[in-house]
């Protein structure tokens, strides 16, 4: 699989210097080397000397499903089972209901609806570090530096999810990029994850609570005992007033990003679709038993709910840092005696087996999965050579990508690795 050219952000860089064509561009899953038009046309590669015409493009929404710390392709969706001793792992391939595409043993719901999935197993980058890794995921551009010290900046590109809100925001009172459960980051914010030069406006509606928690709600939804809505718009035109008046507002970028938060949150006030969208205690408790009682299933269950009310764009963060431990992220390297099997197999496999196929199985019975495409990916795989601690370190040069709905192919594999899942062939 071919990447895009890299694409690097300057000093002085401004977003007015952006056309919408270069947005599109950005906003079009580049890291996956396929604008989404393209992506959506997966069955015409296939078949490339067919006079048939290709689907055109359905989807709608997009929940990116991210796995920070970096998953082990090699030991979930890409398995070599003959490759020698201390290569192929400690666990073993099944089929699945997709002919041909065997997955992990662990995995064995997941297995049972990957006839509804691509998965592309030539993903490779150049990026060893988490933060930079990951900013080339969840931007599609990568960084000017490979360096754990990246820092958010507006001479970074934006989220999808922001260049979305830019292009074609919500029209009704609903957030288009919404964020959750939690603000990811390896000593310090990973970088990409909002708007960057494109301005707050266009940030995600942050959802930093647990869903998984009784008292889930949105402080946003809950005004003061003694404040009602009208009261608080009339409030707001006289800070309006006051901030024509104020020439250290007018050219503050910091109180123009404030003012953009007190809009949105205004708006989400009076927003009953909104209201009712998180609004988890209204599913069944057999159907969030099915997501899983964690942040991460319950997360899953509310970007369903979202898609169905209308944001065009929710990413679920898996963990809210890189982890290697159980009850975290994917980073398995194996230090201070906590392996990367047992840890996979008690916690991040049998988390990914329940979630992502009831996910799956709930966009497609309410109609949504032609309209919405899934993403979900890490930043990259995990070393073919199992290390001295029996477990595996970052491996950027060869990984695998799960694809599923808005009119992506079903039961495909795109690409190939070579016999040890180290590069693509």
């Amino acid at each position: 699989m071919i990447l895009p050219k890299q694409s690097f952000a300057c000093t002085g860089f401004h977003a007015a210097r952006l056309s919408r064509r270069h947005l599109l561009k950005v906003g079009g899953l580049g890291l996956l080397g396929l604008s989404l038009p393209k992506l959506l046309q997966a069955e015409s590669l296939e078949t490339a000397r067919s006079a048939e015409r290709a689907p055109k493009p359905r989807a709608k929404s997009v929940i990116f499903l991210y796995q920070f710390g970096g998953p082990s392709h090699i030991d979930m969706f890409d398995m070599k089972p003959e490759a020698p001793e201390g290569i192929r792992g400690a666990h073993k391939p099944v089929s699945t209901k997709a002919n041909g595409i065997a997955i992990s043993e662990h995995l064995p719901r997941l297995a049972k609806v990957m006839d509804k999935v691509t998965l592309i197993r030539s993903m490779h980058h150049h990026m060893k570090n988490h933060n930079p890794a990951s900013y080339y995921a969840l931007t599609g551009h990568a960084p000017p530096v490979d360096d754990i010290t990246l820092r958010d900046s507006p001479e970074l590109f934006p989220a999808y999810g922001s260049v979305v809100d830019h292009l074609a925001p919500v029209s009704e009172a609903l957030p288009t990029f919404v964020a959750l459960p939690w603000v990811i980051g390896d000593g310090t914010i990973t970088p990409g994850q909002g708007a960057s030069f494109l301005g707050k406006r266009h940030d995600p509606l942050w959802v930093t609570r647990d869903p998984n928690k009784p008292d889930f709600k949105l402080p946003e939804f809950n005004l003061p005992a003694n404040l009602s809505y009208e009261r608080l718009i009339h409030r707001r035109s006289i800070q309006q007033l006051v901030d024509k008046q104020s020439s250290l507002l007018e050219h503050s970028a910091q109180a123009r990003g404030m003012d953009a938060y007190y809009e949105k949150a205004l708006a989400m006030l009076d927003s009953p679709k909104l209201r009712e969208a998180f609004n988890l205690s209204a599913e069944s408790d057999q159907v969030r038993d099915r997501y899983g009682r964690t942040p991460y299933g319950q997360s899953c269950l509310l970007a369903r709910r979202l898609v169905e009310a209308g944001t065009k764009f929710v990413t679920v963060y898996f963990s809210p840092n890189i982890g290697g431990d159980i009850g975290s992220g994917w980073d398995t390297h194996g230090n201070n005696g906590k392996k990367m099997f047992p840890i996979m197999e008690k916690y991040h496999l049998p988390m990914t087996d329940q979630t992502l196929p009831t996910l799956l199985e709930e966009l497609d019975q309410r109609g949504l999965l032609d309209t919405t495409l899934v993403v979900w990916m890490g930043e990259f795989g995990r070393t073919p050579k199992i290390n001295e601690k029996a477990s595996r370190d970052h491996w950027p040069d060869c990984y695998t990508v799960l694809l599923t709905g808005g009119g992506v192919k079903r039961g495909f594999v795109y690409g190939e690795s070579d016999k040890t899942a180290a590069h693509p062939t």
